[in-house]
């Protein structure tokens, strides 16, 4: 029997013409072209890839986390560039590298950290448009939206912001981070928990816009969450403003340099009119 290795990969990909991570009958999605590109390597049938976590349709990853069983034949570290080689432009494997045999990218993972992206300038911006969510409608107060965020900091039930057709057995989630900070034109939401429900990002964002937009006061979002009225959690934010930032590990093969802060913060300088060139 050929001897195996268990490799990891760090995972970068634009969700926008992707139907979210996971493998579906007809459909495109980030795990099988991976998949695909790892068995026409080794000529088999399917090599089965295991994820951190899965991403919904249109969402982002600037570090998520994977990893499959390979022959050690091939080192490992080799693994990013045979399969950048074959996978399309919108998928890269930023870094691969071994770990012991049963290590699980999955369920090894102490944190995963999403990030949020609004765009409120009234201007639409092309290069900007697959990774915000363009909010020009209402003035948004973004302290008043951190503040919001702030009492999820724990461990809560957290249903009234999970979608429905979720596998996951309940919704007690560790909220172990919050921020929510505006940078000009841009107000990014950031939330790390140990591990996030169907949906949850997207319906908190939601949520939270009618809050900065002074539509719904802090008493009456945490009224929400607290008593879990899911059904007064309507309207979800679009995807393309969801990044999944990266994964925690306890013993981590990568440095930090490779998975740590890789999706870039959005900066748009202001600029003086200028006299027409004579």
């Amino acid at each position: 029997m050929t001897d195996k290795q268990r490799i990891a990969l760090i995972i970068q990909y634009d969700g926008t013409h992707f139907h979210g991570w996971q493998r579906q009958p007809n459909q495109r999605t980030v795990q099988e072209d991976i998949e695909t590109a790892i068995s026409k390597v080794l000529k088999q049938e399917r090599v089965p890839l295991h994820a951190a976590g899965r991403t919904d349709s249109g969402v982002h990853a600037a570090a998520q986390v994977a990893h499959f069983d390979a022959p050690a034949h091939i080192p490992a570290y080799r693994w990013a560039t045979i399969l950048n080689g074959r996978l399309p432009a919108d998928v890269l494997i930023r870094a691969s590298a071994p770990v012991p045999s049963d290590w699980h990218a999955r369920f090894d993972a102490q944190w995963r950290r999403y990030r949020y992206s609004l765009y409120t300038d009234a201007r639409p911006n092309l290069f900007i448009r697959q990774f915000t969510w363009h909010y020009y409608h209402q003035r948004l107060d973004e302290s008043l939206m951190l503040a919001a965020l702030k009492p999820l900091l724990g461990y809560h039930h957290l249903s009234a912001f999970q979608r429905a057709g979720s596998s996951r057995p309940h919704a007690w989630v560790d909220v172990q981070d919050v921020e929510c900070w505006r940078s000009e034109a841009f107000i990014h939401i950031e939330v790390q928990a140990s591990g996030f429900l169907y949906g949850m990002m997207r319906l908190l964002v939601g949520l939270l816009v009618q809050v900065g937009a002074k539509e719904r006061s802090l008493e009456n979002f945490q009224d929400i969450w607290v008593n879990e009225r899911r059904e007064i959690v309507k309207s979800a934010a679009p995807p393309q403003g969801l990044c999944l930032l990266r994964v925690g590990y306890p013993n981590f093969p990568f440095t930090p340099d490779i998975w740590f802060d890789t999706f870039p913060k959005f900066i748009l300088g202001k600029t003086e009119p200028q006299s027409p060139l004579t």
